[in-house]
């Protein structure tokens, strides 16, 4: 089993720079970083998790423009979403900004995506939230069309555009890994489609096994399955490693740079015994 990190990259804690490195020094394989473009101040939606939203959720950097800079100090290190919000971006501005993460990081980025739950960020980007998932479905089609296609061009419902170049293309072939977060039969179906990995967050151990077993009924045995936001106590470890979890993405709170890298000691300790 291999190991990353998953965290919320925010102008109050370590910044990227100071990061990668520590990752890489401690042999974390992967850095996934969350996306908020903003939060708005009024909420109707609740959060996921219960009780107020922490402030990393208003506060985050741009996942791209982070993972760019931790790109220039790194060299092994693969650099994600984890996730983007598709539904709140452009299809053809992304498939650019993936592109020339990939290339500036030498093949290194990773793609997660998924639809969000914050329904009044979405509604600030123009996006029902009622029909974000065939949005995000239309839009990561025409990303894949920019990326692989020298002239290319997507007709859809939502997204149409005529023929277009869109340069750079990434390095990795035939375009960087998707991983699909979410949990819902309709991810699984997402997953089978256009997905190289299944992406579940907030899945308890426990209940994983089951999940992973529905997924496999409908995308099959070829995606990998990388936990993001992953338990590191012995128990939930032992039960990934045993479900042949292929990454646990360990979940890394956001802190001032001194505590963050004695997190990441605990973090690295505890996988030790995986690798």
């Amino acid at each position: 089993m291999k190991f990353g990190v998953s965290t919320f990259l925010t102008d109050e804690g370590i910044g990227p720079a100071a990061l990668g490195p520590a990752l890489e020094e401690r042999g974390f394989d992967a850095l996934l970083l969350a996306e908020h473009t903003h939060i708005p101040v009024n909420r109707e939606t609740p959060y996921p998790a219960g009780g107020d939203l922490p402030r990393m959720y208003y506060r985050t950097l741009d996942p791209f423009v982070a993972l760019a800079a931790v790109a220039s100090v790194t060299g092994d290190l693969l650099l994600g979403t984890g996730i983007a919000l598709v539904v709140e971006r452009d299809p053809i501005i992304t498939a650019k900004e993936v592109a020339t993460l990939d290339l500036v990081s030498g093949g290194r980025a990773v793609f997660g995506v998924g639809a969000g739950w914050n329904r009044e960020e979405m509604r600030n980007h123009g996006t029902d939230p009622a029909g974000r998932g065939r949005l995000m479905d239309e839009r990561i089609r025409a990303i894949i069309e920019l990326w692989t296609k020298d002239e290319a061009e997507f007709h859809g419902d939502l997204v149409d555009f005529d023929p277009v170049h869109s340069w750079p293309k990434p390095v990795q072939r035939p375009h960087p890994p998707l991983w699909v977060g979410g949990n819902s039969e309709r991810t699984f179906a997402r997953v089978a489609e256009y997905g190289s990995a299944w992406m579940p967050s907030g899945v308890s151990p426990k209940e994983l096994g089951a999940r992973i077993d529905r997924m496999r009924e409908t995308a099959g045995d070829r995606p990998a399955v990388v936990v993001y936001a992953a338990r590191h106590d012995r128990e939930s470890l032992d039960i990934y490693a045993e479900l042949g979890v292929e990454r646990a993405l360990l979940y890394l709170p956001t802190r001032p740079e001194d505590q963050t890298l004695h997190t990441l000691d605990d973090l690295a300790e505890a996988a030790s015994a995986y690798r």
